[in-house]
């Protein structure tokens, strides 16, 4: 009885918010969605918003935030109210960790939608002499300390004899970005797991082993580039030699500078990708707050336009989203009308 009276509390108190038609300030009213997040998922998210206020004029455009995975799940689990966002996406699924400050700041109500898929994607500019690599070449070029030894390779050659004397110089995304949790876990894991000796360490230490498999250098030969992706792509075609690792989906919007570098042999392909052949494959995920559903004006409804975006042939595959396989295309779209929250024993 105590819960249903808070909850009615809560709802009427955001809904009074909403009415009174400010633009979200902290504290203050807000009428709008409010979306924070993955820079990935971002243009897949706006291309959403845009539709939704055009074939909903009843409700405000949605205020669109491009904040990386990390500081978006943050600001979303950081409580239920108008100052805090009603959606965030991501570009890896949310941690248990993650979902227990949400349940800390009383956000119990995670509803997680798989969107689509993409790629995390090595790229290099057009004119540069094309590289092949392998999962263990690139760990071996970026972790801070290959295999417990500090990393001293300045040249892809001092990597791999049969690669060229090229200087390693990669521009990727920050610890807040969910591409950087995917290049460690993707990438950089499975190139230090094929060593016998970290198998065992993992057995014996696992922190030791995460921290020896997914640190990334800090000499220069990792250059943190932001969360504009648009702009480390200026800096890769600028730089013939250079790589950087992103988004498919940029990627795809970049043919005439960038092409993608292949992995263990295998390109990045919408094929690959969908297949989960290509190991930078990833879902792509939005998580919504159940508690505001029913306060924030327009919320079901954006939901279900993303539902109708994410199918075969919808128009988020003109911006570059791979759909998802049928079975998990369902399940999302049960996730997305029947908001059920996302159990903490399904994650790690």
């Amino acid at each position: 009885m105590k819960k249903s009276i808070l909850s009615i509390a809560l709802i009427a108190a955001l809904a009074g918010c909403g009415q009174s038609g400010g633009a979200g300030s902290e504290g203050g009213a807000r009428s709008q969605i409010r979306i924070v997040g993955s820079s990935t998922v971002y243009p897949f998210t706006k291309a959403v918003a845009e539709r939704f206020a055009q074939l909903n004029p009843q409700f405000k455009a949605p205020i669109l935030e491009s904040t990386g995975t990390g500081a978006g799940l943050k600001l979303f689990c950081a409580g239920v109210g108008a100052q805090h966002p009603d959606v965030a996406n991501a570009s890896r699924r949310i941690k248990a960790s993650e979902l227990a400050d949400c349940q800390k700041n009383g956000v119990n109500q995670v509803v997680e939608v798989q969107v689509g898929i993409d790629g995390l994607a090595l790229i290099e500019a057009n004119n540069a002499a094309p590289l092949q690599l392998s999962l263990e070449d690139v760990y071996k070029a970026l972790a801070a300390n290959p295999y417990g030894k500090p990393n001293t390779t300045k040249t892809w050659r001092d990597v791999n004899p049969a690669l060229p004397a090229v200087a390693i110089q990669v521009y990727g995304p920050p610890p807040t970005s969910g591409t950087r949790d995917a290049l460690a876990e993707m990438i950089l894991e499975k190139g230090c797991a094929q060593n016998a000796e970290m198998k065992a360490l993992k057995q014996s230490d696992e922190d030791k082993y995460k921290d020896v498999c997914t640190k990334v250098r800090e000499d220069g030969a990792f250059i943190e580039a932001g969360e504009n992706d648009n702009l480390l792509v200026q800096k890769v075609s600028a730089n013939p030699g250079a790589i950087g690792v992103m988004g498919y989906s940029f990627l795809e919007e970049n043919k005439d500078k960038v092409r993608g570098i292949s992995l263990g042999g295998i390109m990045p392909t919408t094929a690959t990708i969908s297949s989960f052949e290509y190991p930078g494959a990833r879902p792509l995920y939005i998580y919504v707050k159940g508690e505001h559903v029913n306060a924030i004006p327009g919320i079901k409804e954006f939901l279900a336009e993303f539902a109708k975006a994410w199918v075969p042939g919808g128009y988020l595959a003109q911006h570059g989203l791979i759909p998802s396989p049928a079975d998990a295309q369902a399940k999302a779209a049960a996730a997305a009308t029947g908001l059920t929250a996302v159990a903490a024993n399904e994650l790690k």
